[in-house]
């Protein structure tokens, strides 16, 4: 059978299942054994269990229910309501200070937790209520957290950047390093987006009452706040930029760090503990089971020979390898739209990472601006994450259609940052060069 009839079959097959509702790590699995068996016989499932047992050796898959763990606790024990707390007395004087304070409680939390839905889920139920009694738009304020939210799998430590080295090959110190500049870029670009726009227009943001505010001894005494996170955030990627430890290591010290911080706040008890690690489990053996029946696709795919055909198909692309990368960010703008991120990770990267070396692409840019599509992903309709998880932490009176609508302005604003790290490398590798030369 040709080599485009089976690419034709494969992800047909693949398609279709997806469409019917069958769980990603089935579908992905069982069409990669059927295919294997039928094209290399019995010895198939040799090179699938010599695959699988590669994966299960590899040491950084620990730093996965590691980082998990940390992000959980660190959603328990309280800190995001002292940071609130905090942004509200220095940034609530301010046109659209509230919304900014809220993206950078993002940032902070983007840095210690590695996932999306910590910061939507918290910040949804902490601070989208507060903006709404004080007179923010609606759209606004669910837009920003949206955005914000989304940084959880940009700024290290990342879930999704672990996932992405084991797939590529590449150092997860260095995809760490790069994930920075780009989340402090968008960081920015969102709150000047909301800052002129409450300038502008400020119904859409009022400052608080002058005396509302808070005096400078109280802003000041508000600060104890941030140490807890910033010391989280400085041990754990400190020890992985100046190379004391791995990441696996240094998702242990920030797991020590996160019980720290939860025994602080007074939150730490057996069933705190409990529930994370129940929480903990369920989530690391999903991820586990997709990640194991991803690498079967893998196998399967080169071993049919389809990675050729779909490399000589991106020869004929428009433009030459700007062309290519056009289109496939344009593909995973698509797929963020119908698929989760693991998923689009695992059946994509296969394909377009040999067209990124081949074009003479740095692996490790485009592990960022893979990423960022797929934070993307998670704030677009019909299926993204952060629009559900949001949805389900809204006070009422908030529609999905509202949900939808706010994210418009913010997709705009990131695709214009993704914009710059195309056109200015460096703001993704300056750190990884500086650090790992």
């Amino acid at each position: 059978m040709s080599v485009e009839l089976l690419t034709l079959l494969f992800f047909g097959s693949l398609l279709f299942f997806v469409l019917l509702g069958t769980p990603l790590a089935f579908v992905l699995g069982g069409i990669s054994v059927i295919f294997l068996y039928f094209e290399m016989g019995q010895i198939g499932f040799y090179l699938l269990a010599s695959k699988m047992w590669e994966t299960m050796s590899n040491p950084t898959l620990m730093a996965i229910p590691l980082f998990v763990y940390m992000a959980i606790l660190l959603e328990k024990s309280g800190v995001a309501n002292d940071l609130y707390d905090m942004m509200h007395q220095w940034w609530g004087g301010l046109r659209g200070g509230l919304a900014i304070g809220t993206v950078l409680i993002c940032v902070i939390f983007a840095a210690m937790s590695g996932i999306s839905g910590a910061a939507v889920v918290t910040m949804g139920t902490i601070a989208l209520p507060k903006m709404l009694e004080r007179g923010y738009d609606k759209r606004l304020a669910l837009g920003a957290i949206n955005a914000g939210g989304g940084w959880g799998i940009l700024i290290p430590p990342s879930i999704l950047m672990v996932l992405y080295s084991l797939l590529s090959e590449v150092s997860v110190g260095r995809l760490f390093a790069a994930g920075v500049g780009p989340g402090i870029l968008l960081f920015v670009l969102v709150s000047i987006y909301i800052g002129v726009r409450c300038w502008i227009q400020p119904e859409l943001g009022p400052a608080l009452p002058k005396e509302e505010r808070a005096g400078w001894s109280r802003k000041f005494a508000s600060l104890k706040a941030v140490i807890l996170p910033i010391l989280i955030v400085v041990v754990v990627l400190g020890a992985i930029f100046g190379g004391f430890a791995t990441p696996t290591e240094a998702a242990a010290i920030g797991v020590a760090g996160a019980l720290f911080a939860t025994a602080v706040n007074r939150q730490l008890s057996w069933r705190v503990m409990n529930d994370a690690a129940l929480s903990t489990l369920k989530l690391t053996a999903l991820v586990m089971w997709i990640l194991f029946a991803a690498h079967a696709f893998s196998t399967a795919y080169t071993a049919l020979g389809a990675q050729s055909l779909i490399q000589h198909l991106m020869a004929y692309i428009p433009g030459g390898k700007w062309g290519a990368l056009a289109f496939m960010l344009l593909i995973l703008f698509l797929f963020g739209m119908v698929l989760d991120p693991v998923g689009i990770m695992l059946i994509t990267l296969p394909v377009f990472l040999p067209v990124i070396r081949d074009a003479g692409f740095d692996p490790i840019w485009f592990g960022i601006l893979f990423i960022i599509m797929m934070e993307v992903g998670y704030m677009t309709p019909p299926f993204g994450f952060n629009l559900f998880y949001l949805k389900g932490v809204a006070p009422a009176g908030v529609t999905m259609g509202d949900i939808y609508t706010s994210i418009i302005p913010y997709v705009i604003v990131t695709l214009i940052g993704l914009l710059l790290i195309i056109l200015i490398p460096d703001i993704a590798l300056f750190l990884p060069n500086w650090f790992y030369g």
